[in-house]
């Protein structure tokens, strides 16, 4: 994937770790939605999360058995073939000529920049290390949101982002000894590049369809994509082993697609605001995974941060609010 914030608040959210953003569908007159309905989208979105939580842990099993290039580039092709049954089948229009330098970019943050660095941080950071570090990234993407539209936040705004980037610096401090590791270098590029990726998206989101963005975005980055991988294959090692594959077709299918579909319609249904509320919870459940999936022991900072920064983040949506 994936794979969780807004371009505009009113318009559209992102996933932090996999996700392009999408942009609510009309509310009925009478405003939110029927209890029912509501229910089933919230359900929806919920089950993508979950999807996007896997992302890291998945990534983790893909690197038991391909490099870190080689799992990138390949999961972005077996995102393309997926994808591109799905546009086939539901007869999706590409999207106009305008829309396409900024489809690049959004592709390059989210597709491209985001998986490869995130990859490969995790060849020396734990998944709970660096699913607490990516959990800035609802932060870093409304910062690029506000900075792309000129807006200007309220000092609480400013004083829950800045909160928040504190909490994942103390902790990466703490983890590695008082300095940066590479790891944590490789993190923070991918959350300036998925941010940026997650804003731009956002602003197509308000004209096209979900599957229409990362759809198309998976089969534009084919050309690069394929050569890519036959590439990273050749200078990387690769075993087929029942985890790598697995691993690889999770991120490719659940995280980057599968994922992607089910929180874009269960926002459609019951609404941003509702919600994008569920994916407050990713950097938690991602912490479970890390322990059941992988065998991970988690010190107490982990959770500790993980859960600071998520009462920064709803901080963030008041403010912005």
């Amino acid at each position: 994937m994936t794979p969780q914030d807004s371009a505009t608040a009113s318009h559209s959210i992102a996933v932090p770790g996999t996700a392009e953003p999408f942009p609510a569908s009309p509310q009925p007159a009478g405003g939110a939605p029927p209890g029912p309905a509501r229910g089933s989208g919230l359900l929806l979105a919920a089950l993508g999360v979950v999807c996007f939580s896997l992302t890291f842990p998945a990534t983790v099993w893909a690197l038991d058995g391909f490099g870190p290039w080689s799992a990138t580039t390949l999961r972005i092709c077996l995102g393309a073939l997926f994808a591109g049954v799905a546009l086939a089948v539901f007869r999706v229009p590409v999207p106009a000529r305008r829309h396409w330098p900024w489809l690049a970019v959004s592709a390059s943050g989210v597709l491209i920049g985001f998986p490869l660095l995130t990859t490969l941080a995790l060849q020396t950071s734990t998944t709970a290390h660096a699913a607490v570090v990516v959990g800035l990234l609802p932060l870093t993407t409304a910062l690029y949101s506000s900075l792309r539209t000129g807006s200007r936040p309220s000092p609480a705004f400013w004083a829950a982002a800045l909160a928040g980037a504190a909490a994942v610096l103390a902790f990466a401090l703490q983890q590695s000894g008082g300095a940066p590791t590479t790891g944590d270098l490789y993190l923070g590029g991918a959350l300036l590049l998925c941010a940026a990726g997650y804003g731009e998206g956002g602003r197509l989101a308000r004209e096209l369809s979900g599957l229409q963005v990362i759809g198309w975005a998976l089969v534009g980055c084919l050309p690069l994509a394929v050569p890519g991988a036959v590439i990273a294959l050749l200078a990387e090692p690769a075993e087929l082993t029942a985890q790598s594959v697995t691993g690889l077709v999770w991120v490719a299918a659940g995280s980057q697609l599968m994922g992607l579909l089910l929180w874009y319609r269960g926002m459609g249904v019951a609404g941003v605001a509702r919600a994008s509320q569920t994916q407050l919870a990713q950097p938690l459940l991602t912490l479970v995974w890390s322990v059941l999936l992988l065998g991970e022991h988690l010190t107490p900072a982990a959770p500790a941060t993980a859960a600071a920064v998520l009462i920064c983040i709803m901080l963030v949506r008041r403010t912005r609010a």
